[in-house]
């Protein structure tokens, strides 16, 4: 019975240290990551969407490094969602988190990958959209839930990716 009692004993404050480390270590990656823009607000409108899937937000990171998951306006957060691609943008509708809207100009690629941030599936298991905000070039993570979404999300992001650069020319931008 002591030995029981002294290990809870030990390993509790231990517990306790860890979480306030982690703590320490995200407040510090706000801080750290305050520059970064708010997000392009949500249309009040959208064009019917040219694909739709339900699966799950993963994170967004800085492009090309998959560990480095921006904290800040909710962003770090993996959760449940629904993906509609429409010729204006992407939009994630998040379960328990504000949508995040990327506007289709601002949309640089999309490509298929086996991890980021903590999530690791089998190969060419996530989808990766890479898109800008401001001057930060920045990586969002997707998994579908069915695997047969996958190559219809493919091939919407790809169209609107090769479409924004014309729509930016005839609108005189």
């Amino acid at each position: 019975m002591d030995t029981k009692l002294l290990s809870l004993v030990t390993t509790l404050p231990l517990i306790a240290i860890v979480l306030v480390l982690i703590g320490i270590g995200w407040r510090n990656r706000l801080r750290r990551q305050s520059d970064v823009e708010q997000l392009p607000a949500v249309p009040a409108e959208l064009s019917l969407p040219l694909a739709t899937a339900a699966g799950q937000y993963v994170a967004t990171t800085t492009a090309g490094d998959w560990l480095d998951r921006i904290a800040v306006h909710g962003l770090g957060i993996r959760t449940n969602a629904e993906l509609t691609i429409h010729p204006e943008g992407v939009l994630f509708e998040r379960s328990g988190a504000s949508p995040v809207f990327i506007p289709a100009a601002r949309l640089t690629g999309v490509r298929q990958e086996s991890g980021m941030a903590g999530k690791f599936v089998e190969k060419g298991g996530l989808l990766v959209v890479s898109w800008t905000l401001g001057s930060r070039e920045l990586d969002t993570g997707f998994r579908s839930r069915r695997a047969d979404d996958k190559p219809v999300l493919l091939e919407a992001f790809q169209e609107l990716i090769s479409a924004a650069p014309q729509a930016d020319a005839d609108s005189g931008k």
